[in-house]
């Protein structure tokens, strides 16, 4: 497994940036590579993705939710990955968006992208454009107010 550690501030309160990471289908605005999210239920999500060319198609499981703190998910079938977003309110108007995400690069072409750090920057892309978008709207496009409980072993 690979891993990617990356976080951004963004000048907004902690529940708008966390209300607006809750929209997922609206990922494709500001994550490169990321064609198309579908919510299929409240834990359930469909991805389309395209990378270097490749395409591929994904279901996640969001594996814990909670507000204005954490959203957490995993890979089911096909390609593999977990990861999870949190929040951390710098002050009243700034926010730490942290990401943490763990794959395994299937194929040549991935692995050598892993090995060239292409997820690392394009996460650290992704984040700055979540970034751009949030700042500039000044608010969420929605949110999902719910709990998601981590599943005990």
């Amino acid at each position: 497994m690979s891993g990617v550690i990356e976080h951004v501030d963004v000048a907004v309160p902690i529940r708008t940036a966390y209300d607006q990471w809750t929209q997922f289908e609206e990922f494709p605005h500001f994550m490169e590579g990321v064609r198309e999210v579908r919510q299929l239920s409240d834990t359930m999500t469909h991805w389309t993705v395209e990378i270097a060319g490749v395409k591929r198609e994904f279901d996640a499981e969001i594996t814990e939710q909670l507000p204005d703190e954490r959203v957490a998910w995993r890979s089911t079938g096909g390609t593999e990955q977990a990861g999870v977003v949190t929040f951390h309110r710098l002050d009243p108007s700034t926010t730490r968006v942290s990401l943490q995400l763990e794959f395994e690069p299937h194929g040549v072409v991935e692995r050598a992208g892993d090995r060239l750090g292409i997820v690392d920057r394009r996460a650290k892309g992704d984040l700055e454009r979540f970034k751009q978008f949030i700042e500039r709207r000044g608010q969420e496009t929605g949110a999902w107010r719910g709990k998601v409980d981590r599943p005990q072993p």
